[in-house]
């Protein structure tokens, strides 16, 4: 005979947490969402966020008596927060000589943390959750997720930087995570920017004034418009043999340069079509070393990488200077967050501001 289950759900036994959130001498406890208790002082959060601050300054009510109300003598704060994430913001709420800084080095825990840090007004840990999310080895990791995060968190620097860090990718992102955390105008300014910033760096390849104010003149150009010749009987021929371009947009000063240059330039410009970044320019040029090194022209081979590693990090400049002047056209609204919760017992009896509202 089937059984029935009763109405009555037994909650689950709370458990401690490890120190120094397990301190005897605690005056309050909050407690997780997966039932973890924390006991920590009044003093260190009041100093850490405002809300909290305020919050215990105003009367409360009498407990209701209940073992959910109060632990120990010691009042109990439900919050929503599970006990991985309230660890990590309690930590940034205590002094380093009790509790280290946790380190930041995944977007899980900095995406939990920085909305934690706008829940409760932790300006301080806020700051420092941005430090993380402008870390380049994130950047460089996630630009995209980064985007998404700042965003939605409305740090408009952050925002930003990461903007500038998702031109390493494809102008057509693929799903990503965070993606709902932003809105469609949001995704479009990017994909606008990103755009704009392509047309930039094709500018370069249209005009190349850039690279003739650099090397001034054809004999300091001389390794990609070699003109020297030698004598081959009665005939002076050219003492390179590698094939020369006739496309007249390369031409510099009126001279054919090599080939194998001028297939860099379009295919390397090719890319920055959808990747229009410096770094895109510098991880090609290892490509046309080899290939002149692989024909065997000797008097290409003695100095290719070092001129081709010099002209590379011209161009990247030149690019990374081209998409520097375009603009983030992105609003600077922020969203109404919802109102506070998780503060169990405790009331705000006086009017309290939403976050982002004045």
């Amino acid at each position: 005979m089937e059984q029935m289950s009763s109405p009555f759900s037994i909650m689950p036994t709370c458990t401690c947490a490890s120190s120094p959130f397990d301190h005897p001498k605690a005056d309050i406890i909050l407690r997780s969402s997966d039932r973890v208790d924390f006991r920590v002082f009044k003093l260190f959060l009041a100093l850490a966020s405002p809300l909290f601050e305020t919050m215990f300054e105003l009367p409360q009510p009498a407990a209701v008596g209940t073992s959910d109300d109060t632990k120990d003598g010691l009042p109990v704060i439900p919050m929503q927060e599970n006990s991985k994430i309230l660890d990590t913001f309690l930590r940034f709420c205590y002094p380093s000589t009790l509790a280290e800084d946790p380190s930041l080095d995944n977007l899980i825990d900095i995406k939990a943390i920085i909305g934690v840090a706008k829940k409760y007004s932790l300006d301080l840990i806020e700051r420092r959750v941005c430090q993380a999310l402008a870390n380049p080895k994130v950047l460089e990791a996630e630009p995209l997720r980064c985007f998404a995060i700042a965003r939605n968190a409305r740090l408009t620097d952050e925002t930003i930087i990461a903007a500038k860090y998702t031109l390493r990718q494809p102008l057509i992102p693929t799903w990503f995570p965070e993606i709902e955390m932003i809105t469609a105008s949001d995704l479009l300014a990017l994909l606008t920017y990103h755009n704009k910033c392509s047309v930039a760096a094709a500018s370069l390849l249209a005009n190349l004034d850039w690279m003739t104010k650099y090397y001034s003149n054809p004999s300091s150009c001389n390794w990609l418009l070699d003109t020297r010749r030698a004598e081959w009987g009665k005939t002076l021929v050219p003492i390179c043999r590698c094939a020369r371009s006739d496309k007249a947009k390369f031409q510099l000063w009126e001279l054919a340069p090599f080939s194998w240059w001028t297939t860099y330039m379009e295919e390397t410009f090719e890319l920055l079509r959808d990747t229009p970044s410096g770094d895109i320019v510098r991880s090609e040029v290892e490509k046309t070393i080899q290939k002149v090194r692989n024909v065997g022209c000797t008097a290409c081979s003695a100095h290719v990488k070092e001129k081709m590693e010099e002209f590379s990090n011209l161009l990247a400049l030149n690019v990374d200077k081209a998409t520097a002047s375009i603009k983030l056209e992105i609003d600077r609204d922020f969203r109404i967050l919802p109102p506070v919760m998780g503060l169990g017992n405790y009331k705000l009896t006086t009017p309290f501001p939403l976050f982002g509202q004045k």
